[in-house]
């Protein structure tokens, strides 16, 4: 009798040891606690809270248990800054690259889920140069709000005066920017075109850019070739070259010439035409593709897009609601918000929505051009402080040392050697460490 009672203890205590043990990991005596909202960190560059939270205000009510918190950043520094900090882990979820920076965050990165988007879908949804900028090995890492590129911005007056069309080609540019040059013993007066410098030509690396991808047998990984130094040569000309000088060293910066009425022809992204506006509000202008080359057309873009961190503790929910930002009706909205306070929002990033701007006189350019851009390593006003900053430095130091007299072929072969520095350093796979 002892016996069994001793027997009966003991295994009450280990069936009481084991219920202590395991029980509240069972559904059965647990019951599931309810999920906290969970938060996403948005860091932004160039819009105002006050056009991004009716954004935010419509996910987060359709989507109330996910809070999103918006801080918009200053562009100093913030390629570094926002590497920096995502690599750290205390960086945002979501921020925002420049079209040309994947080869510098690809590691710092979470793809797209294939539930949120699938690569024929983006590559439905988005203009060619999307999937160029920010896939890799059939993965998906960021997803543009708008598209953006080179247009040709041209002064009405001046070109009516000379009974001219907005050019479609190389030739009829040079005809007309000649025909709208005014110069007496001092130089240019009234610029036709603003090209030729390094130093006063806003967005004179993407001009360059934009030659160099429309120039038949060029190779960007070797530049020192007879193809490269004839584009050299066709830009620093409209400086040096007397049958197509429009431009001066000395000249204002091209922007302020422009805004001054001062210059006919002028290159420039869709946004420098909200400063032109407030510059001078009684500026004719109107803005046209870029000219082209016989052959293929070949545009430049220069925009940002949305990415996640791979830190982010919620990449699926930071993705779907990069879905939500880049989606039609999202940019749409946008764009009638921006357009209240400005001339016009962003240049839609999605295909669908092109017929909706291409008859704007201004932004409709850059809609028009979506189907033919293209990108390289030389866009200006990224402050990146890497890629493109030490690529344009490089053919900075070439086009003046060809303005003070040194031929194109001399120039290439140290602007040559740069390059290969830069994309060695940036674009080549990292090594991987040793086993040993």
């Amino acid at each position: 009798m002892k016996r069994i009672i001793i027997i009966v203890l003991s295994i009450s205590i280990i069936f009481g040891f084991l219920f202590w043990k395991f029980a509240p990991n069972l559904s059965l005596f647990n019951k599931a606690k309810p999920a906290g909202p969970i938060t996403l960190t948005y860091w932004g560059l160039w819009e105002d809270d006050n056009l991004i939270k009716p954004l935010l205000a419509e996910y987060q009510s359709k989507n109330p248990n996910v809070v999103i918190n918006y801080e918009r950043k200053s562009s100093l520094n913030y390629r570094t800054r926002v590497q920096t900090q995502a690599r750290e882990g205390v960086g945002p979820d979501i921020f925002r690259i420049h079209n040309s920076w994947l080869p510098m965050f690809r590691n710092d990165l979470a793809p797209a889920p294939a539930e949120v988007f699938t690569l024929s879908d983006y590559k439905g949804f988005f203009y060619p140069v999307a999937a160029d900028s920010f896939t890799a090995g059939n993965q998906i890492y960021g997803a543009p709000m708008e598209v953006d590129g080179l247009a040709l911005f041209y002064n009405e007056e001046l070109l009516a005066g000379i009974g001219g069309k907005p050019p479609k080609n190389w030739q009829e540019f040079i005809d007309l920017a000649v025909k709208m040059t005014v110069k007496d013993e001092s130089g240019v007066k009234t610029a036709g075109a603003a090209m030729g410098t390094a130093g006063n030509v806003d967005h004179w690396s993407d001009i360059l850019g934009l030659l160099l991808l429309q120039q038949p047998g060029v190779d960007l990984a070797n530049v020192a070739t007879t193809q490269v130094a004839e584009v050299l040569r066709f830009y620093t000309g409209f400086v040096t070259d007397p049958k197509k000088k429009t431009w001066d060293v000395n000249l204002p910066k091209s922007t302020d010439m422009f805004a001054s009425g001062r210059l006919g022809f002028y290159f420039a992204p869709s946004w420098r035409a909200h400063e032109l506006r407030v510059a001078n509000p009684n500026l004719k202008f109107k803005v046209a593709p870029v000219p082209q080359l016989s052959g293929k057309s070949v545009a430049w873009a220069s925009f940002w897009g949305e990415v996640v961190s791979a830190k982010s503790q919620n990449p699926t929910e930071a993705w779907k609601f990069i879905e939500y930002l880049t989606s039609a009706q999202s940019q749409r909205s946008a764009y009638q918000q921006a357009s209240q306070i400005r001339l016009f929002g962003e240049p839609y990033s999605q295909v669908s929505l092109s017929g909706e701007l291409v008859a704007d006189p201004i932004v409709g350019a850059f809609v028009t051009q979506g189907p033919n851009y293209k990108f390289w390593y030389l866009s200006s006003n990224t402050f990146d402080n890497g890629l493109n900053d030490e690529m344009i430095k490089y053919f900075e130091d070439g086009i003046n040392a060809m303005l003070a007299g040194t031929n194109a072929s001399t120039v290439l072969q140290t602007v040559d050697k740069g390059v290969k520095q830069v994309l060695d350093k940036y674009t080549k796979p990292a090594p991987l460490p040793s086993t040993r």
